[in-house]
């Protein structure tokens, strides 16, 4: 292509029809949309945004595809190159051109409504990623996002520490505040509603009572995060319950998270418990090794940092117990490597996990196998171990099979999904409601519990 003819208008069209293809959609419509065409020149695109907003994140989403695509496209290497040009967004959408002058930017208007919310501005749909763990949770957060007051409302979210739900629970107010500007959101967690409530009847006369009210039972949408905070508080729980109940018949969209399911919180009043478990309850669990590898590299990707494929590996194979950690563990290695001027070799990335309280090495679980504990729970109950992979579902089978599963996910790096296929290709929310059904068995139950410590015993020992 001779200089005088550069044009790589037609490559850029290109990408664009590609790119939507195989970007998620609500991904491709709030950033890759926003990017307009500039100018073509020597070994090199001019593309714009319309804020530095945008700019960084569309940079790094999407800078890595974008050269990507016009290399294969092209047959060469074109540099990428952003600027941030004010008209962009009006050459975008020309209907908004003329309020445009008038009114504040919308970066501008949805900074400012974040800030009023209490929304988390890092926590979008987009740079969550899911698997089998938490996809009902995230399709449901995405429902709600879409339709909020209507879609599954209220909605709990709820599991352990550092899975997603604060993100998740952001993600509906970042969604809600972008795509339905009239609409007023609220996040607030449970102990800073406290903390405001109980600062509100501190001031007889002031006015303050009614603020506080008005600040959470004006809003379309109420976000609140670790309601377990409130257990024990009982004039917490009884504003709660007002207010929940003035929302709701408003139709105005309720979202909770949780540590637990509602039904173990101690404390609460009945009556706001029913108000929880009128609506959608989902939960979030640990993610399987292939998510974890996704996080880990996506992660990487957002802070344009290069870490060993080997590496991101071994952290996914022995940090098991949620997506803080995972962060965690990736944050040290890069901060030592930046910090000190080294390089990340292996041995030394092994090295700085150790010291880590929830780094777990596999090789302390290496040898215990579902067959094995397959063959522990039939002898025990007297059961054949080829059952317990088939359709079956006799009474005296059931609940060894689910012990079994139960045990699968406690003793085994397996995701649910893996569970479920040794158990017959069994879908993983089957293994996933057996781990509840026996769980929450162990919890009520001194036998259930004595059994499966016995059976869990003896599994360990023989390995």
């Amino acid at each position: 292509m001779s200089n005088d003819k550069i044009d790589y208008l037609p490559f850029w069209k290109e990408t664009c029809i590609a790119l939507k293809k195989t970007t998620q959609e609500f991904l491709y419509n709030t950033w890759f949309s926003r990017i307009s065409y500039v100018q073509s020149l020597p070994g090199k695109l001019v593309l714009a945004v319309p804020s530095q907003f945008v700019y960084d994140n569309v940079t790094k989403l999407f800078s890595d595809d974008i050269t990507a695509s016009m290399h294969s496209l092209c047959g060469e290497d074109i540099a990428i190159q952003f600027i941030i040009s004010k008209e962009t967004e009006q050459a975008a959408h020309p209907s908004s051109s003329a309020r445009a002058v008038e009114a504040p930017s919308d970066d501008e208007r949805l900074e400012k409504a974040r800030r009023a919310a209490n929304i988390n501005s890092d926590y979008q749909f987009s740079n969550f990623v899911s698997g089998d763990n938490c996809i009902y949770a995230l399709n449901a957060s995405l429902a709600i996002a879409k339709n909020p007051g209507i879609s599954y409302n209220p909605c709990l979210i709820y599991g352990g520490v550092g899975l997603g739900k604060t993100h998740l629970i952001n993600a509906i107010g970042n969604y809600i505040l972008e795509h339905q500007k009239d609409l007023k959101v609220q996040y607030i967690t449970a102990e800073a509603f406290t903390n405001e409530f109980i600062e509100s009847i501190g001031s007889a006369g002031s006015g303050k009572a009614q603020q506080f009210k008005n600040k959470f039972r004006k809003v379309d949408v109420l976000l609140m995060d670790d309601i377990q905070f409130i257990q024990q508080k009982t004039q917490t729980q009884e504003e709660l319950f007002h207010t929940f109940n003035e929302l709701y018949e408003a139709k105005k969209q309720i979202v909770f998270t949780c540590d637990r399911p509602i039904n173990e919180l101690k404390g609460v009043m009945d009556r706001l418990t029913n108000r929880f478990e009128r609506g959608l309850n989902v939960d979030l669990q640990p993610p399987a090794y292939e998510t974890r590898v996704a996080i880990l590299r996506n992660k990487c990707k957002m802070q344009n940092k290069q870490v060993d494929a080997d590496i991101i590996d071994y952290i996914a194979q022995n940090v098991r117990s949620n997506v803080r950690d995972l962060e965690a563990s990736l944050t040290k290695l890069i901060s030592y490597s930046e910090l000190l001027g080294q390089e990340l070799t292996m041995e030394k990335a092994k090295e700085l996990l150790s010291t880590m309280p929830f780094f777990k090495p596999q090789e302390k679980e290496q040898g215990i196998s579902i067959q094995a504990i397959n063959k522990v729970v039939c002898t025990y109950f007297n059961v054949n171990t080829s059952d317990m992979k088939s359709k079956k579902k006799n009474k005296s089978l059931v609940q060894p099979r689910q012990i079994a599963m139960y045990l699968a996910k406690e003793l085994t790096t397996y995701s649910f999904t893996e569970i479920g296929s040794e158990f017959g290709g069994r879908d993983h929310t089957t293994i996933m409601h057996a781990y509840d059904r026996i769980q929450s068995l162990c919890n009520v139950n001194p036998d259930m519990r004595n059994i499966v410590a016995k059976l869990k015993k003896e599994i360990m020992e023989q390995h």
